[in-house]
């Protein structure tokens, strides 16, 4: 590599890490501007990557998820599972309450995600956006991995709460992915997730997300509650409770669907 290429990419190396920790001497509104496309579209992709690690380990862990819906403030429905994950491509969702559903299962290789109820000889093929239960859909719970399923672009920096977000554009990757689209609220300080809107294929909003209760889970400090509402239906909204999050060698083995008949 030539000295001007060793340097070229030093420079962009700079740029990027002055506009994530928000330190580049433009003011606010100019700060994504200021950079090429192609920087800017390395930026989107470093904040993605770090929100995502943020919100859950890259590591293999386990952590219950207690989900509770709501209709004009009555609860509708409450559940809790267990999602067992390696690497954020493959994941175990179990049922623990209610009792009459314990023993149902979801496994996800990938993309590809199933369903086990012991009463079916056969695990039935799901989708990601196929709803779940309230506001919770497969793909909220199975797979949350942003970097993997969207092509993420800056669009601009705003406040949200006095606090200074990027706000980024994820475009599906496929049709196979949980949402077309989501527009998505990230601080600059700390990468933390904000809040972020779910849309459909036809450009819909489906439903909001906010990411709240940040304390340390796992050994990070992570969005503990995340909170869904209906964009269609005023009034529906699930709140899922995360809690007890372990870091656990789980092997490949385990996410099969030899493995999951005998869960």
């Amino acid at each position: 590599m030539t000295n001007s290429g060793k340097f070229g990419q030093r420079r962009r190396r700079r740029i990027i890490a002055a506009l994530v920790s928000g330190t580049l001497g433009f003011p606010l509104g100019l700060r994504a501007q200021a950079a090429p496309e192609a920087e800017k579209d390395a930026l989107a992709a470093e904040v993605l990557e770090r929100a995502d690690r943020i919100r859950f380990p890259s590591e293999s862990f386990e952590v219950e998820v207690a989900v509770a819906s709501f209709s004009e403030g009555k609860q509708t429905d409450s559940r809790l599972f267990k999602v067992l994950s390696r690497g954020n491509e493959n994941t175990i969702v179990q049922v623990l309450e209610p009792a009459s559903e314990r023993g149902q299962a979801m496994l996800m290789r990938g993309r590809d995600l199933w369903i086990f109820i012991p009463t079916v000889s056969q695990p039935v093929r799901l989708s990601l956006s196929q709803r779940l239960t309230g506001q919770v859909a497969n793909g909220d719970l199975a797979r949350a991995n942003f970097a993997g399923d969207y092509k993420p672009r800056l669009l601009r920096t705003e406040k949200v709460d006095g606090v200074d977000c990027h706000v980024l554009e994820l475009t599906a990757v496929d049709r196979g992915v949980t949402y077309a689209r989501v527009l998505y609220w990230v601080k600059q300080a700390n990468a933390h997730p904000v809040r972020a809107e779910f849309y459909s294929v036809s450009e819909r909003l489906l439903k909001t997300c906010r990411y709240e209760n940040f304390k340390t889970l796992g050994g990070r400090v992570r969005p503990t509650r995340l909170v869904l509402q209906d964009a269609l239906k005023k009034g529906e909204e699930s709140i899922l409770d995360y809690s007890d999050l372990k870091l656990r060698d789980l092997p490949d083995r385990m996410f099969t669907k030899e493995y999951l008949r005998r869960l």
